[in-house]
């Protein structure tokens, strides 16, 4: 990872900043932008990031992502168009604008990290699964499109993971139920999904692309 320079979106808290860290540790250069540097819920604050940057990417983590709860009948349009826009487009804008200097390079690692909620669902979970189902497709069309460039394009689905995210949308009781819905009866650390994202990204994955990588203690067995 020395030497390898990686752009983490969302990486201030939760799994991006594990990721974060765990790429610093090992000697990599982490750009991480902040909501005020490029503002995923506009196409035009992305663009003009990037635009500015001064150096090729060799390593993108697509991390950032909002769960927006709702049903169909109680979710606004305004709440879809937002879970569509920072989930899905943003990531896709983010890839158009690196992945040509990838494409010059003749290498490249992309991760998108997706959830289990993109290949099963539970109620209140409309928005997000999209989302998360077309982050998976995007992984898939991605993968092959760039592999003659030597780009090799992965996701990340964790299941239950002990983050703000997880605490803000299950109560205490409701976290204790679900731990017991988990073959390995606990969630998942964020630092377990970074050792998935760092191998994904490493000289060490070398044939892996396309894949949709699911960490979730075996939730998604039942």
């Amino acid at each position: 990872m020395k030497g390898k320079t990686a752009l983490i979106t969302g990486a201030s808290r939760g799994i991006g900043k594990a990721i974060a860290e765990l790429f610093t540790k090992y000697g990599a250069k982490v750009i991480a932008p902040t909501r005020k540097e490029m503002d995923l819920t506009s196409s035009a604050s992305i663009a003009a990031y990037l635009d500015n940057l001064d150096q090729p990417i060799d390593i993108l983590i697509n991390n950032a992502g909002i769960n927006i709860l709702g049903d169909i009948e109680t979710i606004s349009e305004q709440e879809l168009d937002d879970t569509l826009q920072v989930n899905l487009c943003a990531p896709l804008l983010i890839i158009k604008k690196v992945v040509p200097q990838m494409i010059k390079r003749k290498s490249g690692k992309i991760i998108n990290i997706s959830s289990i909620w993109g290949q099963v669902t539970k109620p209140k979970r409309l928005a997000y699964s999209i989302t998360k189902s077309g982050v998976n497709a995007m992984t898939r069309s991605l993968a092959v499109e760039l592999a003659p460039h030597n780009i090799l394009v992965n996701a990340v689905a964790p299941g239950y993971i002990n983050t703000e995210l997880t605490q803000k949308n299950n109560s205490s009781a409701e976290i204790e139920k679900i731990k017991q819905t988990v073959p390995l009866k606990r969630l998942g650390e964020t630092g377990e999904i970074a050792e998935a994202v760092f191998f994904l990204a490493s000289e060490r994955n070398s044939y892996i692309t396309g894949q949709t990588i699911v960490v979730d203690g075996g939730f998604t067995c039942l």
